[in-house]
């Protein structure tokens, strides 16, 4: 396959990596140019040089600007899926958008960070019809762990921000709940054992707890993008008349690290504020 990749963040960089290993011809693009094989500094002729343009962006201003750049390439030789994490109005446009161009979209949020984009093993929630849900299921073999058929543009994207949400608040509340125990005088070790035993332990506090328990805030999904994926779901709560405390309270404090230079931290950066030992 011909696969334009737009974005060479963390996961766009490796999955455009991953294809590239699988035997693909790749185009890479960023807005940064950083001198990767086969990069074009043009989106446009990126854009031109594919059938496939997969879109790994921070947000739905880049991805508005992206798109609307490369629109002269859009036509029905083409498939745009979508991988950023963005507002659902903005989905439904890029939707609306292929269809008036016959350019074939796919909605296709994904979960998992540095080492699942490492290894091909994202999850991906795809959304459109059903014809280019499989298409993009094919396309996108190389880089995924899972598939998962969500149904009409738009829902993957609502999926992605619904479960980012719990995992906000879920590292904010393990963030609490560290301060609170190491604060008291237990120690790391009880402390992780007590919670990775506990009816509440997940695959997610398996990955995060050892790493805020040592205080490495290496980045593998930032501070950041976690902050604006909360605005993002306090939008979508709005849109319906959802209250979402909890989601409002974790993103103020989000935003609040954001402005103490923590941004480009991992979002386990939530428990840098609190005392690490006993």
């Amino acid at each position: 396959m011909n696969i334009s990749v737009f974005g060479m963040g963390i996961i766009g960089s490796r999955c455009a990596d991953n294809w590239g290993n699988a035997g693909h011809r790749v185009i890479r693009w960023n807005r940064t140019p950083r001198d990767l094989p086969h990069e074009v500094a043009d989106a446009l002729e990126a854009a031109r040089q594919s059938d496939i343009l997969s879109l790994y962006l921070k947000d739905a201003a880049a991805v508005r600007s992206v798109v609307a750049a490369i629109t002269p390439a859009l036509d029905d030789g083409k498939m745009l899926l979508n991988h950023s994490t963005i507002d659902l109005e903005t989905t439904l446009w890029l939707d609306a958008h292929c269809r008036a161009l016959q350019c074939r979209f796919v909605d296709a949020p994904f979960t998992g960070s540095k080492i699942a984009a490492a290894e091909g093993k994202l999850t991906y929630y795809l959304a459109g019809d059903e014809d280019d849900v499989q298409r993009a299921e094919e396309i996108l073999q190389a880089t995924a762990g899972n598939l998962i058929p969500m149904g009409k543009p738009g829902n993957a994207t609502v999926i992605k921000l619904a479960t980012n949400l719990i995992a906000a608040c879920l590292v904010q509340s393990l963030a609490e709940a560290q301060a609170i125990s190491l604060g008291h005088g237990i120690s790391a070790e009880s402390f992780a054992k007590a919670i990775l035993t506990h009816g509440t332990a997940s695959m997610l506090t398996s990955m995060k707890l050892p790493s805020m328990l040592a205080g490495n805030f290496e980045t593998h999904f930032s501070l950041d993008n976690m902050r604006k994926d909360s605005v993002y779901a306090l939008q979508l709560a709005e849109s319906c008349g959802l209250p979402l405390p909890a989601m409002a309270a974790v993103s103020q404090r989000m935003t609040e690290l954001c402005a103490q230079d923590m941004a480009d931290l991992d979002y386990t950066a939530l428990a840098a504020p609190y005392p690490r030992e006993a």
